[in-house]
């Protein structure tokens, strides 16, 4: 049996990547939160404001047995777009920015590893611009952010673009659903 690991992703809101990782086996917890800033306990306010320097994350807890950091960053690849700086979509700010945050230096390994090879193959057209950091100033955010898609399936927000990134997960990588 072997140990959890703990892997934070910023890919743009909240919702949308905390609602792919949700339907991911092998990740027994999802937690939405704030990264990599320098305020102590941020608000979604205050995080929204882009004066914190946190990104929105989801905090992944994972059995490596079950699931691979290589195949959670291999999701991470396709449901967000890593090469545009500080937005995903219509979310604008350094809050969006696409960021892996390590917690061992094995996994920083592996995400140098992947953007190597994405780098190497072209694979978006453009500059990956995807931030590899060690886990820094990580804090949950407030209760109303967790689990929202799961509780809102039919909020706007959710269903333009929450949705199709859990379509687009459970397509691509079947293997790994749930």
């Amino acid at each position: 049996m072997s140990d959890k690991q703990v892997l934070v992703l910023g890919g743009g809101c909240f919702w949308c990547t905390e609602s792919v990782y949700k339907e991911v086996r092998g990740v027994s917890d999802v937690e939405s939160g704030y990264s990599n800033g320098h305020t102590k306990q941020p608000s979604y306010e205050q995080v929204c404001t882009g004066s914190t320097g946190h990104n929105e994350v989801v905090r992944l807890e994972y059995d490596p047995a079950e699931v691979s950091t290589r195949e959670l960053l291999e999701i991470f690849f396709v449901v967000h777009d890593p090469t545009t700086l500080n937005r995903q979509g219509n979310d604008v700010g350094t809050q969006y920015r696409s960021g892996i945050y390590f917690t061992t230096p094995e996994q920083a390994a592996e995400a140098q590893a992947i953007i190597a090879e994405l780098t190497q193959a072209n694979a978006f057209g453009r500059p990956i611009v995807t931030e590899v950091k060690p886990l820094d100033n990580y804090w949950p955010a407030e209760a109303y952010h967790q689990d929202f898609f799961e509780r809102n399936p039919h909020q706007g927000y959710c269903m333009a673009v929450a949705a199709p990134k859990v379509a687009k997960f459970r397509k691509t990588f079947a293997r790994l659903a749930r």
